[in-house]
């Protein structure tokens, strides 16, 4: 049984999987065999060791994940094994756990685990109830934030100064008053209510602790500081603990995961065994040349190299067009003859740092009639952000629009709910008036039942907003979206989103898309704009040959056999400025580079349309870093060691998250968020939770 476990595993592999006592870090590169390695390590534990399954705690991220290697792992384990191992994410193991023990905080384990739509909604009612008017998405982001650093609301209202900061904090102690009385559970509950049971309750750490003697961990470099936390108090008898990761794929610093729990995991876990994992299964010697030349300009990382197992292949290519319409169309028509050659689509993917470059790739598709499918995103012209303006545009082009004027009442919001909104159709159908009209003629006194002064004081704003915005468009187009988005502010509203940039970028993007149709169509009107996006989005297909485009963030985990990256400039692809670490977007790379079986292309731009105008694109610093571009003289980017969203301790005003960080001497000067009371410290005087 050991032979035929072992047989098909290399030789770092097999020291990583017959490893029984103490710490384990198994670092294990980009196609590597990571999931094989930890799957045989949890059979070989159970069939060969003897552990029983139930001293086995196996936590990942995903559910799609606990369910392959549940099965990778069950096929390995001998037939007559009858107790299953727990395999499953971090959530459920939290679960699983408040079922059992939630009583010791004094709830009942008939509780119910709502969703971020339901809590949303609990979060509306109490910020109707007392007057809060915040976006509902900031303020949840924000409660989350709170629960993931372990605040208590009335921590946080004692440590805040700043009036929305209040508001949050308040909303934050009636919301856990609401879920608290009403026995429900979200889902960072699942993981702070554990954590702080087993904190406070020493027998049952300890219990917990000597029950899951053999614990695991897949995919460790998405962890936060609370998944830490609690791995070490469900380790803390026994230290057994094998945590399985990459630092140079940690890609989501901005949910809070953090690279530093692999960097700091031998520092804090001693005795820890380091077993790198560096022969890789997927790509060709070529393409992770350039991968790991890339990787090494990162310091805060742990050094490793990929070898590959195929040997030599193809060389990385450079893809080099004017601009992105015809890097588009140039693009499509490849793969339409890589697609006559019977290549399968699944083997094939286009990616992009940003989202808001879609657009151009979408266009150019469907120009060149290609099918094609956006993985984990949504289509360009169906993002909400996009959905929400060419609403606006259709009231702008016909006021009667009664169902474009509905999705944009109250965004941003106005203060009126759906109840209030429900009454006024009811109003407009019963005097057969468009809802517009109402608006419009009605008065103060008219309404008073139906929506409460500051919602009508709104809406009688939006009503001349728009007649205004008519007018304009008649007039001409040329400065029309400036003034749409001076009068609107639909950027001011979504910027407060929690992926606010992005939203951003795409409304950008859109704005820019815009003012090049006015420049090219001087004699349009806007009615034919909103037919040739009407057009652009109903062309849009997914058939049995459709092409994945993707961000690099939903590539993860994946592999294509041709591989197109595009968007390498500088402020794209690195993306550069406060809030982004050129260390995160530099393993973004690397992770885009490395979904590559054998095809690699990395293709920029001269121009981009922008912003509203045509600009001249300076191409990515990683094409040097990677050594594929000789001679040219590469940037340095001086970075202080914390980046947005990291937590940080001053000995003063205790925790806190960093907002952004800028250069300030030879040092950094951090905008920290403590709990509300925002500050700007020198990176010295702080340091890392």
């Amino acid at each position: 049984m050991t032979i035929e476990l072992l047989n098909n595993l290399n030789s770092a592999q097999q020291e990583a999987v017959k490893h029984i006592d103490g710490p384990l870090l198994i670092l294990a590169g980009a196609g590597s065999g990571k999931t094989k390695t930890i799957t045989t390590r949890l059979a070989y534990l159970i069939g060969e060791v003897g552990i029983d399954p139930q001293n086995t705690l196996t936590l990942t991220f995903t559910n799609k994940a606990s369910k392959e290697m549940r099965s990778r792992a069950m096929a390995l384990i001998n037939n007559n094994q009858k107790t299953i191992p727990l395999l499953c994410t971090f959530h459920k193991f939290g679960l699983i756990f408040l079922k059992f023990h939630i009583d010791k905080i004094g709830r009942e384990n008939s509780f119910v685990i709502i969703d971020s739509e339901d809590r949303k909604k609990i979060l509306k009612k109490i910020s109707k109830e007392n007057d809060i008017d915040l976006n509902l998405s900031f303020i949840s982001s924000e409660i989350s934030r709170y629960k993931n650093t372990l605040l208590t609301p009335d921590e946080v209202i004692s440590r805040t100064d700043l009036s929305d900061y209040k508001k949050i904090a308040t909303v934050y102690k009636y919301y856990q008053q609401e879920i608290e009385l009403n026995n429900l559970v979200d889902f960072d509950d699942l993981l702070m209510l554990p954590y702080k049971i087993l904190r406070d309750n020493d027998k049952l750490r300890r219990d917990i602790s000597n029950r899951y003697r053999y614990i695991m961990v897949d995919e460790y470099q998405d962890t936060n500081e609370l998944q830490f936390k609690l791995l070490q108090l469900l380790a803390s008898e026994h230290s057994n603990l094998c945590v399985v990761g990459d630092d140079d794929q940690s890609i989501y610093g901005w949910r809070g995961a953090s690279s530093r729990n692999i960097l700091k995991f031998p520092k804090i876990f001693k005795g820890t065994k380091v077993i790198k994992l560096e022969i890789n299964y997927r790509s060709t010697e070529p393409i992770l040349k350039v991968a790991n030349e890339l990787i090494d300009y990162n310091r805060q990382r742990v050094s490793k190299r990929l070898i590959s197992y195929r040997g030599d292949g193809k060389s990385v290519r450079i893809f080099h067009s004017l601009s992105e319409k015809l890097e588009a169309r140039a693009i499509a028509k490849e793969i339409k003859e890589l697609l006559a050659k019977k290549v399968p689509s699944s083997e094939i993917a286009v990616l992009y740092r940003i989202n808001a470059l879609s657009r151009s790739l979408e266009e150019g598709f469907i120009k060149e009639g290609l099918g094609f499918k956006i993985l984990d995103d949504t289509p360009f012209y169906d993002r909400p952000e996009i959905k929400d303006i060419i609403s606006y545009f259709r009231v702008i082009a016909n006021s009667h629009d009664d169902f474009s004027l509905e999705r944009i009442i109250n965004r941003p919001r106005r203060g009126v709910g759906g109840v209030s909104v429900d009454r006024l159709k009811k109003l407009a159908f019963e005097e057969h008036y468009s809802l517009f009209q109402i608006l419009d003629i009605k008065s103060r006194k008219e309404l008073s039942k139906i929506i409460s002064n500051k919602g009508f004081i709104n809406l009688k704003r939006l009503v001349l907003d728009i007649k205004q915005l008519i007018d304009l468009s008649k007039e001409s187009l040329t400065d029309f979206i400036d003034k749409f988005e001076e009068i609107i502010q639909i950027k001011t509203y979504y910027e407060k989103f929690k992926d606010g940039d992005d939203r951003v970028r795409n409304i950008d993007e859109f704005y820019g898309y815009f003012r090049e149709f006015v420049e090219n169509n001087w004699n349009k009107s806007l009615d034919d704009f909103l037919n040739e996006v009407s057009l652009q989005s109903e062309e849009y297909q997914v058939d049995e040959n459709a092409i994945n485009i993707m961000s690099v963030h939903a590539s993860k985990g994946l592999e294509f056999e041709y591989l197109y990256v595009i968007g390498l400039e500088e402020e794209f692809f690195p993306i550069i400025g406060d809030g982004y670490s050129m260390e995160e977007e530099r393993r973004l790379a690397y992770v885009a580079i490395t979904r590559a079986k054998s095809n690699l292309t990395l293709c920029y731009v001269n121009s981009r349309f922008y912003k509203g105008q045509r600009r001249v694109m300076m191409r990515s610093r990683f094409l040097g870093e990677a050594g594929l571009i000789k001679g040219e003289k590469l940037k340095i980017t001086k970075e202080s060691k914390f980046i947005k969203g990291d937590l940080v301790k001053h000995k003063k005003f205790g925790i806190g998250r960093v907002q952004s960080s800028t250069k300030s001497g030879r040092q950094y000067k951090l905008n920290i968020n403590f709990g509300g009371i925002k500050k700007e410290i020198l990176s010295s005087f702080v340091e890392s939770v």
